[in-house]
């Protein structure tokens, strides 16, 4: 059975392919329609997504808002310092990636701008550190004041103004993620009223995405590889819409990938799905046995990727891989600002 290794999730993806910036206007961009019955792939824009979704149906969305996480910054020799917060511990202390690694050891400390400094107090096992935020005002109001958009490593730019729009979806919510949701930025709030207006439902979750979403897989075998761990929530509300959708027969349309992993975490026998909150590691690969989605609205992903290989074990390792392979050759654009596919 292929798509059980790492390797047989490489593939060469020239780099114009990477998107740098977003669309002109949000919801613009290209879409392929991937049908896992027929095993049928054709093209289409975003724009034409409500069609594909019947009344009665319900869309899941992750309302995440994405930190102004990236603190530029000096050490005390006035070189320059770069942290990353990763992760909200509680109080002012965070979990967070240090650039240079081997110059901020614990003790040390990084200024960001006047009244606000970070702390270096501890190197975890993963050698990220546990960073203190001095502030002389409230913590997330210096954040959003001083930091910046955190944009992917594959995006070679600093971030600009219209990134701070741009690189959050219409709908987010509750700040809390290093990396946007990325399937939701294709969404205009004119798109999520005439899925409405067609009485599609809509249920909204949480997952605060982390760095890790990023990290290839690096073990031959994808069982080795240590997942990140993410917070996850879905409100009695939302679990009591995704009731009633499919207690009538209705199908569960999961955009993006942290929304399946939110979904497929809180998963109960059956299908059923649980309000509550937690802490999640679930690494979706070939084989996997779903209990909630239905279909799928994601981006393209990076090669030996968690995420591509979750949507190999969703739309199948052979017609996931033929519709990568028609996407280059199609020239779509990949990653975060890149365009859609949807698996029926």
């Amino acid at each position: 059975m292929t798509g059980l290794r790492t390797a047989d999730y490489e593939f060469d993806l020239p780099p114009e392919l990477i998107a740098q910036s977003p669309t002109a206007e949000r919801g613009a961009s290209r879409m392929m329609i991937v049908d896992r019955a027929s095993g049928t792939i054709r093209h289409a824009l975003f724009a034409d997504l409500p069609p594909l979704v019947p009344a009665g149906d319900v869309i899941v969305l992750n309302t995440t808002r994405v930190l102004r996480a990236r603190l530029l910054g000096t050490r005390g020799s006035g070189m320059p310092a770069e942290i990353l917060l990763l992760r909200h511990l509680g109080e002012q202390r965070w979990e967070a990636m240090v650039h240079p690694g081997g110059k901020l050891k614990p003790g040390r400390r990084v200024h960001i701008a006047d009244g606000f400094d970070v702390h270096i107090d501890a190197m975890t096992e993963r050698r990220t550190r546990m960073v203190t935020l001095e502030t002389s005002i409230a913590q997330l109001e210096a954040i959003e004041r001083y930091g910046h958009v955190p944009l992917p490593p594959y995006i070679h730019r600093p971030d600009a103004p219209a990134d701070a729009e741009r690189y959050q979806t219409v709908y987010a919510r509750e700040t809390g993620s290093v990396a946007a949701p990325t399937a939701g930025l294709h969404f205009t709030p004119e798109l999520l009223g005439t899925l409405a207006s067609r009485q599609v439902r809509r249920a909204d979750v949480l997952l605060h995405v982390g760095a890790g979403t990023f990290k290839p897989v690096e073990a031959d075998d994808p069982a080795a590889h240590v997942m990140h761990e993410e917070w996850c929530e879905i409100t009695p509300a939302a679990a009591r819409t995704i009731a009633a959708a499919r207690a009538e027969g209705g199908r569960v349309w999961a955009i993006g990938t942290t929304t399946v992993r939110t979904l497929e975490s809180m998963a109960a026998a059956g299908g059923t799905v649980a309000a509550g909150a937690r802490d999640t590691r679930i690494f979706i690969r070939p084989p996997y046995a779903w209990r909630v989605v239905d279909h799928l609205v994601t981006n393209f992903h990076l090669p030996r990727s968690t995420l591509i290989m979750l949507v190999a074990a969703f739309a199948g390792y052979e017609l996931t891989m033929e519709a990568y392979r028609i996407a280059v050759r199609e020239r779509y654009r990949f990653f975060s600002y890149g365009d859609a596919m949807c698996i029926l």
